[in-house]
């Protein structure tokens, strides 16, 4: 049976989540507030214990049970922020907890669980995906009488992190619009709930990853679906399927969604450390990333505008890539490729078309004696429309320019490998593969991809994330094509044929001399 608004109401606000949880500030964002043109405050859930907004949850859940269910333990699956935050909560409360998280989770994480949870934690490390530890701990809660504390699809899950909406209307009652981080929804369907029987003009804005947008799906569907496949960079709101009464509120109450790229969330991140010197874990910037792309998209000015950094939990490894990537997605930088002739002097010619914009990146090898394929980034003060000025600025003098800064495989894997080509014509079909990451998890994938087919091209970077990212060629006769395909499927690892992808082909792809 579902649970009413007004009962919702009344469990926010007798919810017992300042045992262990903050009043955590909304600050604002001053500089970013100028460059805008609107007024924008970060609630600053990172100021919890456990870094995450996800403390109060587990704990107004833990509070929740009987006396027997007390006595008997509880038990969840997760390798993120629930885990901390119920490891938290169940060492205040004195009541013992399970954790089942996968075995590919990082150290870090694990040791977080530990460190929060004390004695009275114990930590499963069970399958190489959260699919797997949850059917494990689904298991050993029927097996043992644990309770199964769900990360976000229960009513006193999200009662608790409905209080961060009781907080935001008490610190500033005059927003416009609250921009909100949805993975299974949680959060959105808290802070929903209350706001609209208190305060229904505040615009309530959903926010998800472009590669693990469940709410948009479900919304489509007019039910939960399950996504065949989850980007694993903002991994704390990578949910293959929105929870069943997290969905009944959110298409109930939350007025619109928009998504995010993962370079619009490198921009946040940085956007957010230029303003408070706090560095957000990915799904805690999706708000902030939202901010930008919402208030460009609707022309706003002179708005109150609020999101809320849900999480500080970031692996220190991940800022490589964030660093790479945050400038792209502030349109401070373009990365392109363009052909110039290979000819003494071409190089220093075509740094003076360039002019006075400064060069971020270039990546040259000698191909071919005709032309030279080169990579090329620029800072820009314009956004794209300066892009677009000096494409065809340089277009015009003869160069063949094009923007890759949407292309994900170039940004990802080729810019590291340009200047590479293979001296003959090869049967060359090249993947982009995801595998779990974990000590050895490298050399596993290349023993599980078996050696009847020549590698021919091989690049992988460890981002710190929970999979491994492989670009791959091979060299596959057409007659064995098929014997391919079907080992490909066996291996049961996500992947796709990127053999047409416009920047394999301008870099890496075989040349005719």
């Amino acid at each position: 049976m579902s649970v009413s608004d007004h009962e919702y109401l009344k469990k926010i606000l007798l919810a017992p989540v300042y045992d262990v949880a903050v009043n955590s500030e909304l600050v604002l964002m001053s500089r970013f507030s100028q460059e805008i043109g609107n007024d924008v405050y970060l609630k600053r859930e990172d100021q919890q214990p456990v870094k995450s907004f996800k403390l109060r949850g587990a704990y107004n859940r833990i509070c929740s049970l009987t006396e027997a269910q007390a006595a008997a333990g509880v038990i969840s699956a997760s390798a993120g922020n629930h885990a901390q935050g119920l490891a938290y909560g169940a060492h205040m409360k004195g009541i013992k907890a399970t954790i089942v998280m996968p075995e590919t989770t990082p150290e870090i994480k694990i040791e977080a669980v530990r460190r929060f949870g004390g004695k009275d934690v114990q930590i499963v490390l069970y399958g190489t995906s959260f699919d797997q530890a949850s059917q494990h701990a689904q298991g050993l809660s029927q097996a043992h009488g644990y309770t199964y504390v769900p990360p976000f699809d229960d009513p006193d899950v999200i009662a608790g992190q409905g209080t961060v909406a009781r907080e935001l209307l008490e610190q500033n009652p005059n927003l416009d619009i609250l921009f909100v981080a949805v993975g299974g929804g949680g959060l959105a369907a808290g802070i929903a709930v209350y706001l609209k029987q208190l305060k229904p003009e505040i615009r309530i804005v959903a926010v998800e990853s472009e590669e693990s947008a469940c709410f948009i799906a479900a919304k489509a569907a007019g039910e939960p679906v399950p996504l065949s496949s989850v980007g694993i960079f903002a991994d704390g709101v990578a949910v293959k399927i929105m929870g069943q009464e997290t969905f009944r509120l959110c298409n109930r109450l939350v007025d619109e969604i928009i998504t995010v790229t993962n370079d619009e969330i490198c921009g946040a991140i940085k956007d957010i450390f230029d303003d408070t010197r706090v560095i957000a874990e990915p799904a805690g910037a999706l708000s902030v990333a939202a901010i930008r792309k919402y208030s460009k998209q609707h022309n706003l000015q002179g708005k109150q505008l609020a999101g809320i950094l849900c999480g500080a939990n970031i692996n220190f490894h991940t800022l490589r890539y964030v660093s790479e990537r945050c400038e792209l997605g502030e349109q401070k930088e373009a990365v392109f490729a363009v052909k110039i002739p290979e000819r003494q002097g071409a190089f220093k010619q075509f740094c003076e078309c360039i002019g006075g914009k400064a060069i971020t990146e270039f990546n040259y090898r000698y191909a071919n004696e005709h032309e030279a394929h080169i990579f090329v980034g620029v800072k820009l003060k314009g956004g794209q429309a300066e892009f677009v000025a000096l494409s065809e600025s340089l277009m015009q003098k003869g160069y063949d320019c094009f923007n890759l800064s949407d292309n994900e495989l170039a940004k990802l894997h080729v810019r590291h490998m340009v200047g590479g080509r293979p001296p003959t014509i090869l049967n060359e079909a090249v993947f982009a593969f995801e595998f779990p990451e974990h000590p050895g998890a490298l050399l596993n994938f290349l023993n599980t991809l078996g050696e009847r087919w020549n590698i021919t091209l091989f690049h992988y970077r460890n981002h710190g994330a929970a999979e491994g990212l492989v670009l791959a060629g091979f060299d596959i006769p057409p007659e064995s094509r098929s014997a391919f395909d079907e080992h490909l499927e066996a291996l049961k690892y996500q992947h796709a044929d990127v053999t047409n992808d416009p920047a394999y082909q301008f870099f890496l792809s075989h040349s005719e001399k």
